[in-house]
């Protein structure tokens, strides 16, 4: 576990890193808003609708470590090589290149964790890897911030993140050669707990074969999908926000990466705070989203004091994306049904993500008053569409995660 944490820590560090200034980047190489908003929604969309058939070719084929090593060499190599980038077409394949490998990596590596964390307990294990992972999202952007306040760069910033890109590489390799079958770690069928666990009973929340609840139809959950459709689209990827702050000058260059990695941080301690608020209160919590998410645009705003609160609200936006919704969405689904729901959620969340960014791209090419105009209007329908989804639900209580 430590060394699966440790290659989720400096691959975040790398991509992170870069993303945190890769809209003031394209603006560099002459691309406009809307080539921004193209590439950042589609990047997006790659990176979420195609982890549902790389999942299934994972599970299918059995062959994780190749999907996950794969994955990571694209998603890694393609950060350095944008040192290189002599024109913004090249430069944005290799931002969808990095995403591309990101669907490629995640639905194995995640297989590959599930197994591995039988040996120190499911949440221990992955609450070590996630607290790592958010530890690189915010060096990652501290690094680039420090490489352009010294005046290297963007491109020299680049070039340094194929530091951490080289470990984490080096990192999968001895994970690889250490533990070639990670299945292994998850015990014969029927064991419970650490291998060698002989156990009668099935694990914890595993339901006996033959009595899971039948898969249900999505009809019931569309309310619930057109409010993640709506909150999302209304979203503004940080691609566009830190050419915002570049174009109109309204944060100087080192601070476009902090104000990154301050979002991230925020990420991290929202989700937590916030999955502790849905336990107690349940779906009622989901209103926070669309609130968080029309303050983010203030991001979008004239001045660097406005810029700083909007991206407090943006990051708190981000963790409630990451975490509530995936609750809510288990609990308005029974567990037969839960496989489809969260593909068909990853498929809407990046659809939805890749159509706000290219309509908030071709906005902004008109003004920002549009894009934070966009993002109201599709904050207030996603209220709305909630308020739905609690009438739906308003005569079945609650159910709740265990």
């Amino acid at each position: 576990m430590v060394l699966a944490g440790l290659i989720s820590l400096f691959t975040d560090v790398t991509y992170e890193g870069a993303r945190s200034v890769t809209g003031p980047f394209l603006l560099q190489l002459g691309a406009g808003a809307a080539v921004v908003g193209w590439t950042a929604g589609l990047g997006e969309f790659v990176g979420y609708a195609l982890r549902l058939p790389f999942g299934r070719v994972a599970d299918r084929t059995g062959r994780y470590w190749f999907l996950a090593g794969l994955g990571y060499v694209l998603n890694l190599v393609a950060v350095p090589l944008l040192a290189l980038a002599g024109n913004w077409p090249v430069a944005s394949g290799l931002i969808l290149l990095e995403r591309f490998g990101k669907a490629i990596r995640t639905p194995a590596r995640d297989a590959m964790l599930s197994f591995a964390v039988q040996q120190t307990g499911r949440g221990y294990g992955f609450g070590l890897h996630e607290a790592l992972d958010q530890v690189g999202a915010v060096v990652g952007p501290l690094v680039v911030a420090f490489v352009l306040a010294q005046g290297g760069g963007v491109r020299r910033a680049f070039a340094w993140l194929a530091i951490p890109a080289a470990l984490t590489l080096a990192l999968l390799v001895v994970t690889r050669w250490r533990y070639p079958a990670p299945q292994e770690f998850e015990g014969p069928p029927g064991c419970e707990g650490r291998p060698g666990d002989q156990a009668s009973a099935p694990a914890a929340g595993r339901p006996r074969a033959g009595t899971a609840d039948p898969p249900a139809g999505l009809g019931p959950l569309l309310p619930f999908f057109g409010f993640i459709v709506l909150s999302v689209a209304g979203f503004a990827h940080f691609q566009l926000l830190a050419y915002h702050f570049e174009h109109r000058g309204v944060l100087d260059e080192p601070s476009i990466p902090m104000a990154f990695a301050l979002a991230m941080a925020v990420d991290a301690v929202s989700a937590l705070a916030l999955d502790r608020l849905y336990d107690r209160h349940g779906l009622r919590t989901l209103m926070a989203l669309p609130l968080f998410t029309a303050e983010g645009a203030l991001a979008l705003g004239p001045s660097a004091r406005v810029v700083w609160i909007g991206i407090l609200a943006w990051g708190a936006a981000l963790g409630l994306q990451e975490s509530i919704l995936r609750a809510a969405l288990a609990d308005l689904t029974p567990p037969g049904g839960r496989a489809t729901a969260f593909g068909v959620f990853s498929l809407l969340f990046g659809g939805a993500w890749l159509a706000g960014s290219v309509v908030m791209g071709w906005l902004y090419e008109h003004g920002t008053g549009y894009v934070v105009g966009f993002s109201l209007l599709t904050q207030v329908l996603a209220g709305l569409v909630l308020y739905v989804v609690f009438k739906t639900r308003a005569t079945e209580p609650a159910r709740r995660r265990p």
